[in-house]
């Protein structure tokens, strides 16, 4: 397999070297969520203004990307990557069985991992909302709460990153670049068969 320029050759087709799989909106609402993330969890209690804008900040982006998973793009869709146990099963199998499905976009275990990403935050963003009103000024447990909400959120990101970076080791291709350029490299497999398009996943 030859690769010249930004294409590749394989089965007498030439396909492009990178395909496009996130759009703008999507890369921007990662890297603006992880920023305000980081901002949230440094200043907590000590930086109480910044704390409190960055949690409204993060609840704005959770409603947009809620919105954009309905009407966005293919791949930001959530039907695109939220799948049912039985596929996030089979998917774990063949890993298991070193079968390394490939896909383009969130693989069955990210998008589980996007859904708990998600439903942490939301409750992390709600719980953080209540705090600041009459009704739950001061209540305890609505604190504690909160603070697992978020040390939850940080143990689930941990495990995206582990994730990320064994995808990217196992298919030989750098997904935070993806995420921040909206590219991917083809799949070589899908090359090796000779097929014009790269499909959303592959075997290898």
């Amino acid at each position: 397999m030859a690769l010249t320029h930004d294409a590749i050759e394989a089965g007498g087709a030439t396909l492009p070297a990178t395909v496009k799989v996130w759009d703008p909106f999507v890369r921007v609402f990662h890297w603006t969520l992880l920023t305000l993330f980081v901002v949230a969890l440094v200043t907590g209690d000590e930086i109480e203004g910044v704390h409190i804008a960055a949690g409204y900040g993060i609840a704005i982006l959770l409603a947009l990307r809620l919105v954009w998973g309905v009407i966005g793009l293919r791949n930001a869709r959530f039907s695109s990557f939220v799948r049912s146990p039985r596929e996030v099963l089979a998917y774990f199998r063949d890993v298991a069985g070193l079968k390394n499905p490939r896909y383009l976009g969130h693989n069955p275990a990210g998008g589980v991992m996007i859904v708990a990403l998600f439903a942490a935050l939301i409750g992390t963003a709600a719980t953080g909302y209540m705090m600041t009103t009459d009704a739950y000024w001061g209540a305890k447990w609505v604190e504690k709460v909160h603070e697992a909400l978020a040390y939850g959120t940080l143990a689930l990101a941990g495990l995206h990153v582990f994730g990320v970076a064994a995808s990217s080791l196992l298919h030989r291709e750098n997904l935070v670049k993806a995420m921040w350029t909206g590219r991917s490299g083809h799949c070589e497999s899908n090359n090796r068969r000779g097929a014009a398009t790269a499909p959303r996943r592959v075997t290898r």
